[in-house]
Parts: structure tokens; C-alpha cells; sequence
């Protein structure tokens, strides 16, 4: 990776021979170097956002990481285009946590600001056709048919017109053929034409045109002059009642905004001729796309235990740059969160807040907008472009210091970050699988705040293992909170054995009795249930019963997901879909049946066996919708719903009243999975679903249905006992080399033909061997799904030493050792995938 920070030119005064290193958004090792034309010398810096042309056709944003004097010397250096702004897009500590994050998770900066960057910041470019100047059909050995003639004469009266107006003016959908005869007829040129993709709201206002709000006998004379125009009259009427100019004659500047007179009804040409005549004017403003709040500024009262965990927290800031505070779930985290906030944002820095679902934003941006009103900015991938865009400005201006957000939200521009809070720290969620930087937020957003010298909060009510690892051993500071807030008390568990009640026939639709009847008793006293289950979609798959086929995705190693809605099966991974069939397709058997738990499966049973309750379901599927997560939680929280059936969404930050039941339906599907977090991940999950339980002064019940109630995690989840269950599994860990006692490191290749994918994974392999650390080399083995999209899967697990340089030295011979691969013949087809933190 070539510096980021170069020197800067010497003499200003040799403008002609500047040079930038510019950060493309492509997949290449290195920035590519442009002359800096001399009408750009005096305006262009780092971080500027650049037009440039890259290969032949592309023209890029790029982002300017270095100014210098040095010519590259293995290509001519082309100029840069256009500058698109007149200040700084990004700042230099960005750009150095873009080069930190690159050569972290083994990536290029390229794509590290391809995933930084709001795609509102990215231009594109729309392809256009133009008449070519030289082209005379009289003389042209080229004869035209019928519908090329018919092109050319539409483009006689038009400079340029995109691949839409040729498709109008021809009344046919595909016009490339067309296209591509005129080309090479010479009859045509085909251009790229460059434009910006974010464009800022506007809103038309209208106001008195300022001598009649002078004086008010001028207003007056006004009147009397439209007597007699009653449509005329009832505008500025309307006017006057929502600006009462005569009043305050300033509140003229601001206007009425112009729909205002529309929506009232009233005569659109009268109000034409109002501004025609001069009475009134019309302008144009930019506005936010979000509305303006003010925050109550309301004092938060913090409890004792409370109190003493914020005065914990400011005195392990004074020797560590990162505290875990491991707060059980309804201890109140929320407002030690707000509280350390005002006090940042007091002292004049910014703040970050970062929260891993978008459900979980949503519930919290609500309980934080009564505080800190407008002055809060919210940044998810639910946002439209320009409402990303607006966001990163707001940042970037300085009238947002304070953000909440999920992973994306640690690219905006921060320029003096005095807090970055993690809420939530243990949540997968915060780890990036697709596509490149595969980075985990939570790791990343430590060293965002090392890089800008600021703090680091952790919170948890079930930490990760490696958090609490580095809390134990002192490299975190660590503030416990063992107590819920207010009068709330944690709830009651109950082990419900499924095979137990299936052999006495209690089971009914999936549910234990006692499952049941703790509905049935919460629903009797007005009271709300959770629901929760890991998986979406109606089954998990549908098998014959005559000879056991099941439906496998056309290109995927996998089952398809039954849907009850919509009647078809689906792939969770490459969104292959088909209706159901009605015979097996192996034996010809009409004997299918749906095998296994999905929401929307036990939605259905719960409103069978509940006919009384109104129940929703909170999924992936439920919630696509940029208000979908929204609309279900006010739909919940205002009493609208009885029952939320959900998959991880439900399990953490909502905090209403009345729930006072929480089911888990299957806790051994989370229990019993192939991965060494299986364990931890169960704790973490049954823990948090459990805390939604009785938040206030009414004690909760949790019911965890097993096939094995004697597992000893189970005892461990409800008497709350982490640390114990801790120890037992950080000794397995330290046993058979996991994290946080080594560093893994995923290496996945992908090919359309098999042999040549366990080729190249055995090839790569032997090479990783001789790199020279300490570490242990596992597989290549055929992925756990062996098949993804048509692409056949190998993959190698490397587990590094933690001490010294082992990985950096190791990432850095990976990835030469990649270059030269797909740049040999037998391996260019070939995709590799580092993924650095898989788990």
C-alpha cells in the first residue's frame, strides 16, 4: 500500500507538474496516480472528490489521498476531469482508518471506499447517443433500414438522446442491435454523460414582494386595488393567516411554502398572476428531508446503582480507552448511554452511537429523539440515497454531532469523535460477511476512536468472549450493573421437555401445556407475549413421507425454505424460488408434508390455538419495508397486537410494559449448531429474548422448550450465572485454539467447475503452509453449503499466533501469494475470499 500521507508539492508556483493519488472504488491493489490540471492546483487537497476516466470507457469518483510531484513511471499519467466539490468530501483520520481497515481485513482501499461512501456521492454515468458530424447518408456506402433512418431523423433535432428516448422513439424494448449497425455505420457516437446522483430537496415558497410589506397602508392599497377578484383576494388572504406580516413584517423573508395555496384549494392561475404582476414572488429552498425536532432537554435521573456505574465508567476512562459495561438486561444502560452523551456533546466533540439492527434503531431513535431532537442524526441502509447523503453532510458541516446508527454509520465523516458508543457488543450482527471490507464494526469502531484519541463504551448484558477476555485480563476497563432499574425483577424460567409432553400427548401444534397456559393466563390479564424462533419462512423444508425426497435449490447445496405465503419455497441464499409442488418428483407420492418450525408456521398455529389474540410476526420477510420494522412496533407497543412472533429482531433493546411472557420455541436449534460460538451464542440470544420479560413492575415468566432440559447451560441462563459458564467455555477454547487465544483467518474459493475449485483450494493451501509463522493449517474442505449460485466451495480455516507480527506477516504473504495466483492461467476464473474474523 503506497503512503496516503505523501509530502505536499514544495513550490506552488509549478503548478503544471502536480500529481494526485486518487482512491478509486475498484477492487485494485494501489491508488493510481493523475496530473492535477493547472486550473485545479489552487483548489484541490486531499479528501476532494475528483471526476477521472479509468481504462478506456469507465469515468470514476475518486477520492484524493495524495499530493505530490512524482510522475508514475510504468504509465502516463492522465489528467483529472472535474473537481465535484469546492472542500474536502472526506478527512484525512477517514482516510487513514480506510488504510487501516484495508490491510486489516485484507482487502483494498478501493473497496473499502466503495462500501464508505453514500452511493449518492458516487456519480453515474448514463449512455447517450449523438448524430457523428461527419456523417452524410447521401454518401455513406452504408444502406440504412426503415427504423435506423427513423433514429436519425429523431436525432436531427435533438443534440444527444439517452438508450430510453431511442427505445420511445422505435416503440421496441431492446434498441442495442440498432445501436451497434449505426456505430459501425459511422452514423453515430455513443458518449458517456457524467452526472451526480444526490440532488438536494427543493421547496417552492411564495411571499409579498417587498415593497408591499414596507409599510401597511401599501398592504392596505393593495387590497383595494383587487377588489372585485375574489380568488385573488382569498390567496393573500390565506397568506396573511399563516405569516401575519402585519405583525411582524420579518416573517415575509421565509414566505409560505407554495402548496400550502394548493392544498387550500385555491385558484392556481390567480396565484400566477399575483406573481406575474409582482405581488408576490416566488423562490426556491433547500431543505433537510427530515423533519426538525426539538429535544426536551429533559434532566436524566440516574438511580443509585446507576450513578455509581457512570462515575465507575468516568474513572476507568481516565487510564483505558475502552470500558465494557456489563449491565443485565433492564438495567437501565439506555440512560447511563444518554447522560454520557450530554456530557460529550457539552464539551464540544461528537459522538457515535452504533446499535446492530436497524429494528433495534428504530425502537431506541425514538426514547433518544425526545432528548436530543434534531441535533441527533439516524444512518441505516433502510435511508434513500440522498437521505444518506444529507446525513454524511450534516456531519460533515458540523450540525450533526451526535449519530445513531448500525455498522455503515462508522465511514461518516467524523472530524473530532470524543465517544463511540457499542450498544449491544456480543451481536453478530455487527459483522460485514458481504461484499468486501468483510470488517466487524464492534473492532472497528475501537479503532475509529483510538485514531481520533477518544473513548470507547462497550455495553452488554452478555458480553462476547473476547470482550470479557480483555476486560478480565485489563486491557478493557470493566463497570458491572446487576440490578434492574426501578422496581422491575427478573423473571421466572420454566424448562418445558418437549418429548416429555409428546409422549403424553400434550403437545399440541408444536406448543408444550405449559407453554400454553402461560399465554392463555397472559392473555386472560391483558397482557403481551413474545414469541421467539431462529428461523423465518413457514418450515424449514417439505419432505416426501413415502420415500423422504426433499426440494433442493437449482443452485445451491440446500433445501428450500417452505413459504406458506405466496404457496412456494425459496433459497435463503440465492433467492431461487418455485411453487410448491403437489407430488413428489422422485416416487410421484401427493404425501408432502412441511417438516420443522418457521415464523410464519407457528404464527398460524398460535392463531389456531389462541382464536381470540391478534398475532403479528416480526422477520426478515415482515420487515423489507422501510417503515416495516416501525409500523410493527407501534402497532405492538400501542396494544394493537397480543402476540410478536420473531427471529433475532425481537430478541434485544424493545422495552415494552406489558410483555410479561417470553417463548422460546426450539432452544436445542440453537444449541446444536456446527459452530464453536454455538454455546455462546445460545447464552447470549436465550438471554436477551428473556430480558424482554417483565421490564417494570410486574414479574415475568420464560418458558425455554428442550428436548434436554438437563443441559447444564440451561441452569447456567437462569441463574445468571456468565461467568461461570465463562470459564468452562474459555477453557475449551484454550484447549483446541480458538478465539481470543488465536486469530482465524477464512480463506474461500469459488469456481463454476468443481475440480477446478479443489484445485485451486489445494494449490493456495500448500502455499499458505510455507508461509513462516506460528500457526495451524486446517482443510481445504468442501464448504458446510457446497454449493452457492452455481459457484462450487472449498474452503481453509488458518489459525494465527496472536503474539508479534505472525499476522501481519501472514496477511501480507496471503495476498501476494493471491496476485500471483490469479494472474497464472489455470487460476483466473477462479474467486478467492479472505475473510479475516469470520465467526
Amino acid at each position: 500500500m503506497e503512503s496516503l500521507f505523501g509530502d505536499q508539492y514544495d513550490n506552488k508556483d509549478e503548478k503544471s507538474n502536480l500529481f494526485a493519488d486518487i482512491i478509486l472504488p475498484v477492487p485494485i491493489p494501489k491508488m493510481f496516480t493523475y496530473k492535477i490540471p493547472r486550473n485545479l492546483a489552487e483548489s484541490i487537497g486531499i479528501g476532494f472528490r475528483v471526476i477521472v476516466q479509468f481504462g478506456k470507457k469507465k469515468i470514476l469518483t475518486g477520492i484524493i489521498g495524495r499530493v505530490h510531484q512524482k510522475p508514475p513511471t510504468s504509465y502516463d499519467a492522465k489528467p483529472i476531469l472535474d473537481l465535484l466539490d469546492n472542500h474536502a468530501t472526506v478527512n484525512p483520520i477517514q482516510i487513514r482508518f480506510w488504510a487501516w481497515m484495508a490491510e486489516y481485513y485484507c482487502c483494498h482501499i478501493g473497496e473499502v471506499m466503495n462500501a464508505a461512501l453514500p452511493s449518492g456521492l458516487k456519480l453515474s454515468s448514463e449512455s447517450k447517443i449523438q448524430l457523428n458530424p461527419t456523417f452524410d447518408p447521401d454518401t455513406s456506402p452504408y444502406p440504412l433500414d426503415e427504423r435506423e433512418e427513423l433514429l436519425l431523423q429523431a436525432l436531427a433535432n435533438k443534440e444527444e438522446m439517452s438508450y430510453e428516448d431511442c427505445e420511445a422513439v422505435l416503440g421496441i424494448k431492446s434498441i442495442h442491435g440498432i445501436l451497434k449497425s449505426l456505430v459501425i455505420k459511422e452514423a453515430i457516437i455513443v458518449f458517456e454523460q457524467v452526472k451526480e446522483k444526490y440532488s438536494p430537496k427543493v421547496e417552492s415558497r411564495i411571499r409579498f414582494s417587498h415593497e408591499h410589506v414596507k409599510d401597511k397602508k401599501l398592504l392596505e392599497a393593495l387590497f383595494n386595488e383587487i377588489a372585485g377578484k375574489p380568488k385573488q383576494e382569498e390567496i393573500l388572504l390565506k397568506y396573511l393567516q399563516e405569516v401575519p406580516v402585519y405583525k411582524k413584517p420579518e416573517l415575509n423573508q421565509k414566505g409560505l411554502e407554495k402548496k400550502v395555496i394548493s392544498d387550500a384549494g385555491l385558484s392556481a392561475s390567480s396565484l400566477k398572476t399575483l406573481i406575474k404582476n409582482g405581488v408576490l414572488e416566488e423562490f426556491k429552498i433547500i431543505i433537510s428531508r427530515f423533519e426538525e425536532e426539538e429535544g426536551s432537554n429533559e434532566e436524566i435521573v440516574l438511580s443509585s446503582e446507576q450513578e455509581e456505574a457512570f462515575q465507575q465508567i468516568k474513572k476507568e476512562f481516565e487510564d483505558k480507552n475502552t470500558v465494557l459495561l456489563h449491565g443485565i438486561t433492564g438495567s437501565g444502560k439506555t440512560e447511563l448511554y444518554i447522560t454520557l452523551i450530554k456530557e460529550v456533546l457539552a464539551g464540544g466533540s461528537q459522538v457515535l452511537l452504533l446499535l446492530p439492527e436497524i429494528a433495534l434503531t428504530t425502537h431506541m431513535v425514538g426514547r433518544l429523539r425526545q432528548v436530543f431532537g434534531s441535533s441527533m442524526g439516524v444512518y441505516h441502509s433502510k435511508y434513500s440515497d440522498n437521505e444518506r447523503v444529507e446525513v454524511w453532510n450534516g456531519v460533515l458541516s458540523g450540525k450533526l454531532s451526535f449519530v445513531v446508527g448500525v455498522r455503515s454509520s462508522i465511514f461518516l465523516p467524523f472530524d473530532s469523535l470524543g465517544m463511540v458508543i457499542i450498544d449491544e457488543e456480543h451481536e453478530p450482527s455487527y459483522k460485514q460477511f458481504d461484499p468486501a471490507p468483510r470488517f466487524q464494526a464492534r473492532d472497528a469502531g475501537i479503532m475509529l476512536s483510538w485514531l481520533h484519541q477518544s473513548k470507547t463504551l462497550l455495553g452488554s448484558a452478555t458480553p462476547s468472549f473476547e470482550t470479557f477476555h480483555n476486560a478480565k485480563t485489563g486491557k478493557y476497563g470493566y463497570v458491572s450493573l446487576e440490578k434492574r432499574f426501578g422496581e422491575a425483577q427478573l423473571p421466572d424460567y420454566y424448562l418445558a421437555d418437549i418429548l416429555v409432553d409428546k409422549k403424553k400427548n400434550l403437545l399440541k401444534l408444536d406448543f408444550t401445556r405449559l407453554m400454553r397456559e402461560k399465554i392463555q393466563e397472559a392473555l386472560n390479564n391483558q397482557e403481551q407475549v413474545l414469541i421467539f424462533q431462529n428461523r423465518r419462512g413457514y418450515a424449514p423444508y417439505i419432505s416426501c413421507e413415502d420415500c423422504g425426497w426433499i426440494p433442493e435449490c437449482e443452485h445451491c447445496d440446500v433445501s428450500l425454505t417452505y413459504h406458506q405465503f405466496g404457496e412456494e419455497m425459496r433459497c435463503h441464499y440465492c433467492g431461487f424460488k418455485e411453487k410448491v409442488p403437489h407430488a413428489c418428483s422422485a416416487c410421484g407420492s401427493n404425501k408432502l408434508s412441511a417438516v420443522g418450525l418457521g415464523t410464519e408456521r407457528i404464527e398460524e398455529s398460535l392463531s389456531l390455538l389462541f382464536p381470540e389474540a391478534r398475532v403479528a410476526r416480526m422477520d426478515l420477510d415482515t420487515t423489507r419495508s422501510k417503515y416495516g420494522y416501525q409500523r410493527l412496533l407501534e402497532d405492538f407497543g400501542s396494544g394493537n397486537v397480543d402476540i410478536l412472533v420473531g427471529t433475532q429482531m425481537i430478541t434485544k433493546g424493545l422495552d415494552f410494559d406489558r410483555v410479561t411472557v417470553v417463548g422460546i420455541m426450539d432452544a436445542d436449534r440453537i444449541l446444536y449448531f456446527p459452530d464453536f460460538r454455538a454455546g455462546e451464542r445460545a447464552f447470549q440470544q436465550i438471554t436477551q429474548v428473556a430480558g424482554r420479560a417483565g421490564r417494570r413492575d410486574k414479574k415475568g415468566s420464560v418458558i425455554i422448550q428442550t428436548r434436554k432440559p438437563e443441559q447444564a447451560i440451561f441452569g447456567q441462563i437462569i441463574s445468571g450465572d456468565y461467568k461461570s459458564f465463562y470459564l468452562q467455555e474459555m477453557g475449551e477454547r484454550q484447549r483446541f485454539f480458538y478465539p481470543p487465544f488465536v486469530k482465524i483467518i477464512k480463506i474461500t474459493t469459488r469456481h463454476k467447475d468443481y475440480k477446478t475449485a479443489e484445485k485451486s483450494a489445494r494449490y493456495l493451501h500448500n502455499l499458505m503452509g510455507d508461509i513462516q509463522v506460528k500457526k495451524i493449517l486446517l482443510g481445504p474442505e468442501k464448504g458446510l453449503i457446497g454449493k452457492i449460485k452455481n459457484q462450487y466451495i472449498f474452503e481453509s480455516i488458518v489459525k494465527l499466533d496472536r503474539t508479534g507480527n505472525a499476522q501481519a506477516h501472514f496477511k501480507q504473504e496471503l495476498l501476494h501469494i493471491l496476485e500471483e495466483m490469479q494472474a497464472h492461467k489455470d487460476f483466473r476464473g477462479v474467486r478467492f475470499v479472505v475473510d479475516v474474523d469470520p465467526y
